[in-house]
C-alpha cells in the first residue's frame, strides 16, 4: 500500500506538465514528450497503510493570512496560482505558481499569507491522513 500511495503521488505531481506536452505533441511532431518532476520524496515512516488520501484546493483571498496550525500527517503542496509566503518550522518560504513542497507531520505553520491586494492564491494540497481525523490543528499563541 505504501508503494502504491507514493507511486500515485509521484505520478500525479510529475505528470502535471506532461498532459499538456502530449496534447501539444499532436500539433507539432517535432516536440518531444517530456517529464518534469515537481517533487520526489521517499517516505520512510511506519504505518502508512490504511491511510486516507485527501486532495484539496485551498484558496487564499487577496491579503489573507492563516492562523498558526500544524498538520499531523504528511502534507504535499503545489501552488496553482498567485503567490504565497509561508513560515514553516521557523523558515520562511516564498511560493509562486509551479512550486511544490513536502512537509513532515506536526511541523509548525506560524503563518501563511497572500500578500497580493487583488489576486487570490490557489494551493493544491495532498494529505496522507488518518480517516476521520482533522488535517489541520490550530496552535494557541
Amino acid at each position: 500500500m505504501k508503494i502504491l500511495v507514493i507511486s500515485i503521488l509521484i505520478l500525479f505531481l510529475s505528470h502535471q506538465g506532461v498532459l499538456h506536452a502530449q496534447d501539444h505533441d499532436h500539433m507539432n511532431t517535432k516536440d518531444k514528450i517530456t517529464e518534469t518532476y515537481l517533487l520526489k520524496t521517499l517516505l520512510n515512516q511506519p504505518g502508512i497503510s490504511n491511510k486516507e488520501v485527501q486532495m484539496l484546493v485551498v484558496t487564499f483571498p487577496p491579503s489573507s493570512v492563516s492562523a498558526a496550525h500544524r498538520h499531523p500527517f504528511p502534507t504535499f503542496g503545489y501552488l496553482l496560482e498567485g503567490e504565497l509566503e509561508s513560515t514553516f518550522e521557523g523558515k520562511t518560504y516564498h511560493y509562486k505558481p509551479g512550486d511544490s513542497f513536502y512537509e513532515k507531520p506536526n511541523g509548525l505553520h506560524a503563518v501563511t499569507k497572500n500578500s497580493s491586494p487583488d489576486k487570490p492564491a490557489k494551493l493544491l494540497i495532498f494529505f496522507i491522513a488518518e480517516k476521520n481525523k482533522p488535517t489541520s490543528v490550530p496552535v494557541k499563541n
